[in-house]
């Protein structure tokens, strides 16, 4: 016999051997259960006139507690279900075309951009651009407690937002002492304006992401595809096509 099949007997050995423990650990464990099932039977029929009154009690609290907890959950699932119905009604209620977001004032459009970070469950969220404002339009939390500041710019699709406007914003951050700085244009961020927003950080949500935005997508989902999603050159000249730059 060579040396390789002589080891794998001796695995094989070995292998039932371990087996047969197993096996023989299971049936004891077995026979302790049906030894301490028929000793506590036991116990129960030679004192059950004086521990009765406790098997019941223990039966009851724990019918209790079984019938509390599907009701606790069952109340956690009605609650889940109309939280999402409600947030589908609101979605449904704010939706609005790009080209309705286009045809309104500066004020609406703030005061749109506050909507949707409420809808998302955003705190003290208030509008708070003009003429003094900071460099901020819309202040507020996150859900996770983070201040943010938000600026908007409703401009036509075919303008560009500049690097400079980004610079501005970041003096509102610094200005608030806020967590976060995000900014929500109608048009598309310049290469340049782009890249200082990613690298210093600042949420630049384009007019794409403002679309999915506006139609359910949560703002701190769009954090995962900050800097992304205005396209390559392809997509560019699609947009100058369709508004003319």
């Amino acid at each position: 016999m060579t040396a390789r099949k002589r080891q794998r007997s001796k695995r094989q050995r070995s292998r039932a051997r371990t087996q047969v423990r197993a096996r023989a650990q299971a049936r004891a464990r077995l026979k302790a259960a049906v030894i301490g099932g028929v000793v506590l039977l036991a116990l129960l029929a030679v004192f059950w006139s004086t521990v009765w009154p406790y098997v019941m009690a223990a039966v009851l609290f724990g019918a209790i507690g079984t019938v509390g907890w599907w009701l606790w959950r069952t109340d956690r699932i009605v609650r889940a279900q109309d939280r999402r119905w409600r947030r589908n009604d609101e979605v449904e209620a704010g939706r609005r075309t790009l080209a309705e977001v286009d045809a309104m004032t500066g004020t609406e459009f703030e005061e749109l951009v506050a909507g949707l970070c409420r809808r998302d469950g955003c705190t003290e969220v208030r509008r708070v651009g003009g003429s003094h404002d900071n460099g901020a339009d819309v202040l507020g939390r996150l859900p996770d407690g983070r201040t943010m500041v938000i600026q908007c710019k409703r401009y036509t699709p075919s303008s560009t937002i500049a690097s400079r406007e980004l610079r501005d914003l970041l003096g509102a951050k610094v200005h608030f002492r806020a967590d976060l700085a995000v900014f929500v244009a109608t048009t598309r961020f310049s290469r340049p304006s782009e890249e200082f927003a990613v690298e210093h950080g600042i949420l630049a949500v384009h007019r794409d992401h403002l679309g999915l935005w506006n139609n359910g997508v949560p703002l701190a989902s769009l954090w995962g595809v900050n800097g992304r999603g205005q396209g390559d050159f392809r997509h560019r000249a699609r947009w100058r096509q369709a508004y003319g730059k």
